[in-house]
């Protein structure tokens, strides 16, 4: 299913519920997200992002050196909530008993995945296809309407299992999107107790999921995962590559105020422009400070999560372990940038990546330990203490001759 009409049929239900229910929903820290415009795809950019991503660093390596996606990004951005709990628990070989249980769906015994459609159906999405005549809006409240006939209108069991069902539509289809048709139930135990919801650092699970879907094969044209996300963090970095509209000044979280600039070339000649655009960027224009100028008002997400911000930490998603190198790109910090040890294959243990260990009970606060403790404890401060940048990218440029055999290093 293509992203968008995902994000249409969440936003649908989303509508559709009580606001008993929404209310519920923004109390878990999920609802700026659902605020934010149905945002044009533009898979070019995409494509173009995910062709220099570093896989040992977790980072984007520019001609300019590294930059990385942060919790800052990911929190101004959004509006997702990078403070908290871990997003970390068990994982399970089958999920039939906890679907039924939570759901009041079946599962086949032995999977861990749910038919989409049959979860569609159940919050009352029975004509999810859109017809060729109506317009996105009309689409959008027509699903609504037909979903608001299915849903419970009290608090209770039935209004337990819709927020369930929605939230892993939510969670399966929008934030963690991945391949295929299904729906994983990997994040169902989480949502047992849906008071605990909103105590999990979603947003944080969320940039480890980007860096897994960034760390997959080239060979894939999309990157997992919310689209929006990697398209505004492109705008507010990379402005002179030219590929958003900034159309709604003043709007949080950030990604509410742009639009996707429509590109009618060629997507194969979109890509090559932007490879060359990349290659050619001025280095005086990258902008590594986007929020220099930006004030709290009508944020207050960001003051639990401003003491995450600008430390290097493990980010938690289950299965999922992977580093936030913020040491690699001191500059988006106000430093100058010091001369450090890139990563290089094997030097960083991932605990878990992809979906291994996903056919066993696993609990992974347990698999990964060190990593959860190193995230409670915040992770390590990044500091510099030099006044150049120039050491720092007389070894990047070094680096970058070494390694011209490797994708994200040649275009």
């Amino acid at each position: 299913m293509r992203a968008r009409v995902s994000w249409t049929l969440v936003l649908a239900v989303f509508l559709a519920f009580p606001p008993f229910q929404r209310e519920r929903v923004e109390e878990m820290g999920l609802g700026e997200i659902l605020r934010m415009g149905r945002m044009r795809v533009d898979p070019a950019l995409t494509q173009a992002l995910h062709s220099r991503w570093d896989i040992e660093a977790s980072a984007f390596a520019f001609p300019w050196g590294h930059m990385i996606p942060s919790l800052e990004d990911v929190n101004r951005i959004t509006g997702l909530r990078v403070y908290r709990r871990p997003v970390s628990g068990y994982t399970y070989p089958c999920y039939h008993e906890l679907a039924e249980h939570l759901l009041d769906l079946p599962v086949e015994c032995r999977s861990s995945l749910l038919p989409r459609v049959a979860l569609q159906e159940s919050l009352g999405l029975y004509e999810a296809e859109k017809n060729a005549r109506e317009s996105e809006d009309e689409y959008l409240e027509r699903l609504s309407r037909v979903s608001r006939r299915e849903l419970a209108s009290e608090p209770g069991q039935q209004a337990d299992f819709d927020l369930r069902r929605f939230l892993v539509l939510f969670l399966g289809r929008l934030l963690f999107t991945t391949r295929g048709d299904a729906v994983h139930c990997r994040y169902l135990p989480l949502l047992e107790d849906l008071d605990e919801v909103g105590g999990y650092a979603w947003g944080a699970a969320f940039l480890a999921h980007q860096f897994d879907g960034l760390s997959a094969s080239e060979r894939q044209t999309s990157t997992s995962g919310f689209y929006p996300f990697l398209q505004v963090w492109a705008y507010l970095h990379l402005p002179a590559l030219g590929r958003g509209d900034f159309t709604r000044p003043g709007l949080v979280p950030i990604a509410r105020r742009w639009d996707s600039r429509r590109d009618t070339h060629h997507l194969a000649d979109q890509l090559e422009r932007l490879q060359e655009a990349i290659d050619s960027y001025p280095y005086l224009d990258v902008v590594w400070q986007p929020y220099l100028g930006e004030g709290d008002e009508g944020q207050p997400w960001l003051a639990q999560a401003r003491p995450y911000f600008g430390r290097s930490v493990w980010l938690h998603a289950l299965n999922l372990a992977l580093p936030l190198n913020l040491f690699l790109t001191q500059r988006s910090l106000r430093l100058r940038q010091s001369v450090v040890e890139f990563p290089v294959r094997d030097r960083f243990r991932r605990p878990g990546r992809s979906f291994r260990g996903l056919h066993d009970t696993t609990d992974w606060r347990e698999w990964a330990r060190e990593q959860i403790e190193n995230w409670e404890r915040r992770g390590k401060a990044v500091r510099s203490d030099v006044t150049t940048d120039d050491a720092y990218l007389q070894a990047w440029m070094l680096l970058a001759r070494l390694h011209r055999s490797e994708p994200c290093f040649t275009r």
